[in-house]
């Protein structure tokens, strides 16, 4: 693949600076874009040099504490816009995450037919798709749960629109897919070589446990939600 400069790099900031000042003009908050780059350009440096030391070493134990790791950070930024911030609420949205994510990652273990049950080269970005996945559809469903709520609405009719607006982006992606976008990994794959009909089977994988994921997340959030709260 073609090496990115980190002077090149600085070039995609450019039209950031643009969304920034409007950012800050209509929302009045100069800070969120900001910082959540910045964030943004130490995680992923950091994790890059963290990544090189997980795969020379392949520990289980190492492997088990990022997905852990993970897991609680995703759940944290999930509740981050929620209305109810309550540790018992906290505990519902990691619950689900976890569950979720442990079965779509078993169910890739399987499918990848790999020689050992833990590869670190495919199962720690592997389960980084997941859990961000599953967090970011089941933030979309809680949000749009409270707010049906505020309304007045009943808990089935607000679990009814939340669990289908938290699963657009993800149907709207199958749709998509071939059409309109050609997605990440498959993208990756063919700038790095790989046959097109090959990355194409690991983007038909992917896309089934982005969808699946989402879905099983929020179905389990709002069992735990009905049994508990309501």
């Amino acid at each position: 693949m073609q090496n990115i400069s980190f002077v090149n790099l600085l070039i995609t900031l450019i039209p950031l600076v643009f969304v920034w000042y409007y950012y800050k003009k209509w929302t009045k908050d100069s800070s969120e874009i900001i910082i959540s780059t910045i964030r943004m350009l130490i995680q992923l440096l950091a994790i890059g040099y963290l990544l090189i030391f997980i795969f020379e070493s392949k520990n289980i134990f190492l492997g088990l504490f990022i997905i852990c790791f993970m897991i609680i950070v995703s759940s944290f930024i999930a509740i981050r816009n929620t209305i109810d911030k309550s540790l018992r609420h906290y505990l519902h949205i990691l619950i689900s995450i976890l569950i979720s994510g442990v079965i779509n990652l078993f169910i890739v273990i399987l499918v990848l037919n790999l020689e050992y049950a833990y590869e670190p080269r495919y199962i720690i970005p592997l389960a980084g798709m997941i859990f961000a996945n599953t967090m970011n559809a089941l933030s979309l469903a809680i949000e749009r749960f409270e707010k049906e709520i505020q309304r007045g609405l009943e808990f089935e009719q607000a679990r009814e629109i939340s669990f289908k607006a938290c699963m657009i982006p993800q149907i709207n992606s199958l749709l998509a897919v071939g059409l309109v976008s050609l997605p990440g990994m498959m993208t990756g794959q063919i700038l790095s070589g790989v046959n097109p009909l090959i990355a194409v089977r690991y983007q038909i994988m992917i896309m089934t446990m982005i969808l699946s994921s989402a879905g099983i997340s929020a179905i389990i959030y709002f069992i735990l939600k009905k049994k508990f709260t309501y």
